[in-house]
């Protein structure tokens, strides 16, 4: 009599399975986004004197502190140590770590606005801050490097989890949750603060308890994490080690990250494209203010509005991406949107309510297009032991224009309150931005990296 013996799977060839673990680790980064944009719609609250409840900060030094969430991981290069980390010592260690880092960095900035530092001021040569902006610029910056570093722990997680599977759904998936806590934060807390006599302190402390769940939530996530290297462990005949499927990370193979033209290309792409959205989404509310003549009370809702479209629709694009392919030409479109929109608040044309609505619309369809191709074209081009630092020097690069372009829109937006200036900024970020999909749309045909082919199999 023969007995055939059961076919050995992998634990992430259960769909159910590797939905789960992605919607738990999602949950983490979209809690970890709410806290990031916690203070976005606060500004005209935060620039107020105060007497009138405010902070007393000035326009300068609320781009500082919009600026100080990648200080530590720009200046002090802690984003790509981390990338090493996590390809060094595996996701369940890094991700815990830098889950932990986002918890202690809000906390700080609870002490910030809670505090009162009778007009205290911080000074370093000739550099001067209020010292409420300057505790909450610390915390502020460690906040960043745990997410950050939990930003490239996740996409690494989902391409272990989804790699010859739906990868770029599961990454638009985890985006458009991302982009929920964004517009939560836009939408919210202007009104919350308003509501109670707690004032900004209520959004902090909200911000702080949903960002302790993720932290929790992340290490639930391990267990599964464990579970699917057991699972892989026995299908390949291996002792069950995180990520044993993997060759070793040898520092000298960062070299081929260097010398791989796509990769830059990618970056470069990554840097410009986010530099025109997410600093401009930090001054958005004030502008819809000043310029559109929206009620403070509604203000942030329109700028909100941008990450409920992504919601939808980078799922949607990565579906089309892992069906039919086209991922640079995805890049490409979104690029060609975002220049359009911006050059279109420069331009300052129809200053109401509904023009404003509808530009923020076309910007959200661009920041769908952009990620849902972007994040699930760097496996197409790095192997996945080195996929962690491949992502962290992504998110390094991307951390020097969400650390100096705050402020250097800060410093413009106080010569030219028109808007008129920082819209331009904008607008070149985004013609780059097109030049660079070009670019790489080239080099794939070149190269044959695949990144317009679909990712299912």
């Amino acid at each position: 009599m023969n007995v055939t013996k059961p076919i050995a799977q992998k634990l992430n060839d259960s769909a159910s399975a590797r939905w789960t673990a992605l919607i738990i680790v999602s949950f983490t980064m979209m809690m970890g986004y709410y806290v990031t944009d916690l203070l976005s719609p606060l500004e005209k609250i935060l620039t107020a004197p105060t007497a009138q409840g405010g902070l007393g900060w000035s326009a300068d030094d609320y781009g500082f502190f919009s600026g100080s969430y990648g200080l530590i991981n720009v200046f002090l290069l802690m984003l790509f140590f981390g990338g090493i980390i996590l390809d060094k010592l595996g996701i369940r260690f890094t991700g815990v770590l830098s889950t932990a880092l986002m918890v202690v960095g809000v906390l700080i900035k609870y002490v910030a606005v809670s505090t009162d530092f009778h007009g205290a001021v911080f000074s370093l040569g000739s550099f001067h801050l209020p010292m409420s902006a300057a505790v909450a610029c610390l915390g502020f910056a460690i906040f960043g490097v745990g997410c950050e570093i939990t930003g490239i722990t996740i996409s690494k997680t989902i391409t272990k989890w989804f790699t010859g599977h739906e990868m770029a759904l599961a990454m638009g998936v985890q985006v458009a949750l991302a982009r929920l806590g964004t517009a939560a934060a836009l939408s919210a807390n202007l009104p919350m603060a308003k509501a109670t006599s707690l004032g900004i302190q209520l959004p902090v402390i909200v911000g702080a308890a949903l960002l302790i769940a993720g932290f929790l939530g992340f290490l639930v996530y391990n267990v599964m994490d464990r579970r699917l290297d057991a699972s892989i462990a026995a299908v390949d005949g291996e002792s069950a080690t995180e990520e044993a499927e993997d060759e070793s990370f040898k520092f000298s193979d960062l070299g081929k990250i260097f010398s791989n033209p796509g990769f830059w290309l990618i970056a470069l792409l990554c840097l410009l494209f986010y530099s025109g959205v997410f600093p401009f989404l930090k001054f958005a509310t004030k502008l819809m203010i000043s310029n559109y003549n929206v009620p403070e009370d509604y203000a942030g809702m329109i700028p909100g509005l941008l990450p409920f479209g992504t919601i939808i629709l980078t799922p949607l694009f990565g579906i089309v991406y892992d069906k039919v392919g086209k991922g640079a030409t995805l890049m490409l479109i979104g690029s060609v949107m975002l220049t359009a929109v911006h050059f279109t608040f420069m331009l300052h044309v129809l200053p109401f309510g509904w023009f404003a609505i509808i530009l923020m619309l076309v910007l959200g369809v661009a920041f769908a297009l952009v990620p849902s191709a972007m994040w699930p074209s760097v496996p197409k081009i790095i192997p996945m032991k080195l996929l962690g630092s491949a992502f962290a020097i992504i998110f390094y690069i991307q951390n020097i224009g969400l650390t100096l372009v705050p402020m250097w829109i800060g410093k413009m937006n106080g010569a030219d309150t028109s808007y008129r200036t920082s819209m331009a900024i904008f607008t070149c970020f985004g013609a780059i931005s097109v030049l660079l999909a070009l670019a790489l749309l080239y080099m794939d045909k070149k190269k044959g990296y695949g990144l317009q082919k679909k990712n299912s199999k």
